[in-house]
């Protein structure tokens, strides 16, 4: 796709694209079909004529032309309907989206984000193109508002959308749509922008909003913060089903299995803020335990046992890792400290046991290590058949 430079943006803001309309409309629809002459406007490609002031919202199912801007998908089919935020962590330059809906698997259809580029919160009766189209966008070289603008001034059904982008130098852009569902609207600050549209009354955007603002941590806890500060303040109208949250890198590596930090989505709960939340410890327990990991490798078991114990702390009756606390101990001359955690592990669950027997292949476990855990930590008779 050709990049898009300082001078181009302006006309794509302004449905001024750098093609005629129809090609446009094209594009957005399969960016592949973007001709071989860029952004240089056509001679002959007008700006469509305005609205009239005053013009009645668009129905939903109203077409623009032959050609939707936004393909087979421009008739709204997911009445996602919902509080959402997107923000720029100033710190890292971490990009984020995160949000709760009375709609199954939210984060399906709302939450996108790519490193390096930005993060999009698409919305009310929602138009998951919004995601892949403004990223392009944006990575392009598009500001989030040029790129928000471009895209909105082409779909049809603009008066119904809700949609926020955020970009990496942390400019935020965004639309609420004229005939979005009440309590509609949004409140945007420094790095960051929250919208909802069908809340329970109009204190949810503002009590989202300075609960972003006081929050302290990393990226993810403050986001889900303002999840949880709109929750608490009223809500979705119709109650509470699903939520997601997406982090992702500031910059890119290059890899992008390193680059997306957390990507945690409650599908069906009837708590799924305090769901998210609870994912969340355990994904930071697991981060630790990599960690430890990896401190295992480089032969540092003091920092190795430091982080074992904070994912222990952060996830007390998580076997998981509990058991692989105890293999490390166990596995670096401190059986004595492994057998209680190996205790705690067999009694709960007496397949651990077989599963102890079976490290001594990948060379986890000494054979003689192994022999010992079993006959010193699982009780008389707990171990299940061989």
């Amino acid at each position: 796709m050709p990049r898009f430079g300082p001078d181009s943006t302006t006309w794509c803001a302004r449905r001024r694209v750098g093609l005629a309309p129809t090609l446009w409309c094209a594009w957005l629809a399969a960016p592949a079909a973007m001709p071989a002459g860029g952004c240089a406007p056509p001679a002959t490609a007008d700006p469509p004529a305005a609205e009239p002031a005053g013009a009645p919202a668009a129905p939903p199912n109203r077409r623009a032309g032959a050609v939707a801007a936004f393909g087979d998908t421009a008739v709204p089919r997911r009445p996602v309907h919902t509080f959402s935020i997107v923000a720029r962590d100033p710190r890292t330059g971490d990009l984020g989206v995160a949000v709760q809906s009375h709609w199954f698997s939210v984060g399906s259809v709302v939450t996108w984000a790519e490193a390096g580029v930005g993060a999009v919160a698409t919305q009310s009766f929602a138009e998951p193109a919004y995601g892949p189209r403004g990223l392009q966008l944006m990575a392009s070289g598009m500001s989030a508002r040029a790129a928000l603008d471009a895209l909105v001034s082409v779909d049809p059904a603009r008066d119904v959308r809700q949609v926020a982008f955020v970009d990496a130098r942390g400019e935020v852009a965004v639309h609420t749509g004229k005939a979005c569902i009440a309590e509609a609207g949004h409140v945007t600050g420094d790095g960051f922008s929250v919208q909802a549209n069908m809340m329970g009354n109009d204190r949810v955007v503002p009590a989202m909003a300075r609960a972003f603002r006081r929050a302290r941590g990393p990226l993810a806890e403050r986001l889900v913060a303002a999840l949880e500060a709109g929750q608490a303040a009223g809500g979705d109208i119709r109650g509470r089903q699903s939520a997601a949250l997406l982090v992702v890198r500031g910059e890119a590596t290059g890899q992008p299995w390193r680059d997306r930090l957390v990507d945690l989505r409650v599908e069906d709960h009837p708590a799924p803020v305090a769901e998210l939340r609870r994912l969340l410890t355990v994904h930071r327990a697991y981060e630790h335990m990599n960690d430890g990991d990896a401190a295992m490798e480089r032969k540092d078991m003091a920092a190795a046992l430091r982080h074992y114990r904070a994912a222990a702390k952060l996830a007390p009756d998580n076997l998981e890792i509990v058991y692989w606390h105890a293999v490390a101990l166990a596995s670096n001359g401190r059986l004595a400290q492994s057998l209680p955690l190996f205790r705690k592990v067999f009694a709960a669950d007496a397949n651990w046991i077989e599963l102890t027997r079976r490290l001594e292949r990948p060379g986890l476990l000494a054979r003689d290590a192994i022999e010992t855990i079993v006959a010193r930590a699982a009780g008389a008779g707990s171990a299940p058949a061989r």
